[in-house]
């Protein structure tokens, strides 16, 4: 377990700091945000529907479509001079690459989302300093699930023509259930319901992590030696 554990960690370091020197998907995926949130904003008619009743659907919408340019890039750096069949040939458990990968589209996802939520607060002037620490609780449970899944999903998809369109086809079905469960949650958390309401969607949101997890854990080997 420990050299799976190290394997996984090269592999997160070393997309991290491929990312960190050119920065090409953070600051797109960060612009992205940036462009949907003012496009929401200013596409709202606020005497018609209250800022609180459609925040938690745009938050989540805005945080699933920059999350999935990460995730395209995810395998697409393996490509260029067959870096992919080298780590395929290599005695790398192919677990540790999936978990590397993982690893690092999370911090990915993560930067995204620590720029997106102060954003989202500016522009609908939804408070969420009360409810903040559940609230982080709710969007990392929900982005676990949706990029254990994205990730598996981009390894199947990288061979393919059109990879950028078949990813957001394949992956979007998969995202109902994680994304309709956040929704629920924030949007309770931003209505200021008892965390006793939220605790439940919490506990559908970390089984759904657990059982995606394990799934995708056991099928990329499979994927990747395809």
């Amino acid at each position: 377990m420990g050299e799976l554990l190290r394997q996984t960690w090269t592999i997160a370091r070393k997309d991290l700091l491929l990312e960190f020197r050119s920065r090409t998907a953070i600051v797109s995926a960060v612009v992205f945000t940036a462009l949907v949130l003012t496009v929401f904003n200013f596409g709202r008619d606020p005497t018609a529907v209250s800022a609180l009743d459609l925040a938690p659907s745009i938050l989540w919408v805005t945080f699933t479509f920059a999350a999935m340019l990460g995730l395209n890039r995810a395998f697409q750096l393996e490509l260029e001079n067959q870096a992919l069949e080298g780590l395929l040939i290599s005695p790398l458990d192919r677990r540790s690459l999936y978990w590397g990968k993982l690893l690092a589209n999370l911090a990915f996802v993560a930067v995204v989302e620590a720029v997106g939520l102060p954003l989202f607060v500016l522009f609908f002037n939804v408070p969420v300093g009360r409810v903040l620490l559940p609230l982080l609780a709710v969007m990392a449970l929900a982005t676990l699930g949706f990029v254990a899944v994205g990730t598996l999903f981009s390894a199947m998809v990288v061979r393919t023509r059109f990879a950028e369109l078949m990813l957001p086809v394949l992956l979007l079905p998969f995202l109902l259930l994680p994304l309709t469960y956040a929704v629920q949650a924030t949007a309770r958390l931003l209505a200021d319901r008892p965390l006793s309401e939220v605790a439940g969607w919490l506990r559908l949101l970390a089984a759904y992590d657990i059982v995606f997890f394990a799934v995708a854990s056991w099928l990329f080997p499979y994927t990747v030696d395809e």
